[in-house]
């Protein structure tokens, strides 16, 4: 600007002196653009209206198309507008998001779209977009602006599940059994809150008219076919050269079994020892993303002085049925990370306690080690019907599953995809 002001000032010298019209015609020009620069620019943003239009839950591999709205409300034109928008790597999908420079006229739209894959699961952050906008001559600095970031869900993968050759004592395989036993509507047990995926039939509506809360009926079970998945995430438990993986491994077939247990029309719910970070942000100061993976960082439990760890471990998801509860555990799934939390040794029989009795647990962990089998022996004790699923190799495993088969459960050693090929056999459902 200084550079302006100074051929200004020799414009006008030169006018004075030499009393050209032309010279104090372009000198006026010259002040008069500086004056509209100097008021226009700061306000070009003002009337500018920006907003993204895209789904915020999507499956892994999916591919979400984003919309870009841009509405300049003002009569006056907007000559230059930059907008970015840089994009975790795991959402690229042969682009690294929004760079586009353009130009709006008065009450003008304009309309962008891209795609985003989402190839790992996680809770990402798209945005803030950067706006940036000035004048044609560069008389003024460059006008910044943001649009405030919005965050997407990537589900865990799943795999399809569409026989699976276990006993009939388990929820996959009830379909022939004559173990099968519902709530009976002749025993009511009491009233519990309404939750998605129950029936409408099952509304106490006097209750809830009096209360201003929909509440549903409960009955004596005699056998519950309930399912809830215990996600074993406690760092230690796994092996340290294999820890990410594993990790992510165990967490896609929690998902896979729920996806299918839904599709049989069977309750299931989630338990786990696993940090959920947006639980975790009531604990923490404020929510971080790293920059480079979108993903929203944890702060280690180590670091967060609290009596009780069991108020940093990610809320349980008591057993339901239905697609919007299957949502419900698929997004908790979704987000979970590993953490030096507590053991499924010092956790399990706790974490189980307001379970009905008679409830199938799935119980994912790295390994059937000695302790972890009499973890779930007491949980046979207690009533209900465990099933050990390990997703670390062992080649020692037939040991594992005798053990587990003397203390009154099912092991199972599920490494990778190629270990749910026997899953698939069709198996008639004994009596």
């Amino acid at each position: 600007m200084g550079q302006f002001t100074g051929l200004i000032i020799i414009l006008l010298f030169f006018a004075f002196l030499l009393r050209v019209d032309f010279i104090f015609y372009i000198a006026y020009v010259c002040i008069g653009m500086y004056a509209w620069v100097r008021w226009r620019t700061p306000r070009q943003l003002e009337k500018l209206r920006v907003g993204r239009h895209y789904a915020d839950n999507a499956f892994w591999g999916e591919e979400i198309p984003i919309t870009v709205h841009i509405e300049n409300q003002s009569r006056l034109p907007i000559p230059w507008l930059q907008l970015t928008e840089s994009l975790a790597t795991a959402l690229r999908s042969g682009s690294d998001g929004l760079n586009r420079i353009t130009s709006l006229t008065g009450r003008e739209t304009a309309v962008y779209r891209y795609t985003i894959r989402g190839w790992q699961r996680g809770y990402y952050r798209i945005g803030p977009m950067r706006l940036a906008t000035g004048d044609l001559f560069g008389f003024l600095p460059e006008v910044r602006g943001s649009v405030t970031a919005e965050y997407v869900t990537i589900y865990p993968r799943i795999t399809p599940l569409t026989k699976l050759g276990l006993p009939s004592r388990l929820p996959f395989g009830t379909i022939g059994s004559r173990q099968r036993l519902f709530e009976d509507p002749a025993r009511p047990m009491g009233v519990r809150d309404f939750r998605s995926g129950d029936s409408i039939r099952q509304i106490n509506w006097k209750t809830s008219a009096h209360t201003r809360n929909l509440v549903v009926k409960t009955f004596e079970p005699a056998i519950s076919l309930e399912t809830a998945v215990l996600l074993d995430l406690h760092t230690a438990t796994y092996t340290r050269q294999t820890r990410y993986s594993a990790g992510e491994w165990a967490i896609e077939v929690a998902a896979s079994l729920a996806a299918h247990l839904t599709d049989r029309r069977q309750a299931v719910g989630l338990i786990t020892n696993g940090i959920d970070p947006l639980h975790l942000l009531n604990h923490a100061a404020g929510a971080q993303f790293d920059v480079e993976s979108g993903r929203l960082l944890t702060k280690r439990v180590q670091d967060l002085h609290v009596d009780n760890i069991h108020t940093l471990l990610a809320p349980a998801i008591p057993p339901g049925n239905g697609r919007t509860h299957l949502m419900k555990l698929l997004q908790r799934l979704a987000r979970l990370e590993m953490d030096e939390t507590i053991p499924l040794t010092q956790w399990a029989v706790p974490a189980c306690s307001h379970l009905s009795w008679g409830v199938t647990l799935l119980v994912i962990s790295a390994r059937g080690d000695i302790a972890t089998c009499q973890t779930l022996h007491r949980l046979v004790r207690s009533g209900f019907n465990p099933v050990l699923i390990a997703i670390e190799p062992d080649y020692n495993f037939g040991e594992v599953r005798e053990r587990a088969r003397r203390l009154g459960f099912l092991a199972f050693n599920i490494v990778d995809t190629k270990d749910l090929d026997p899953w698939r056999i069709p198996q008639q459902a004994k009596p």
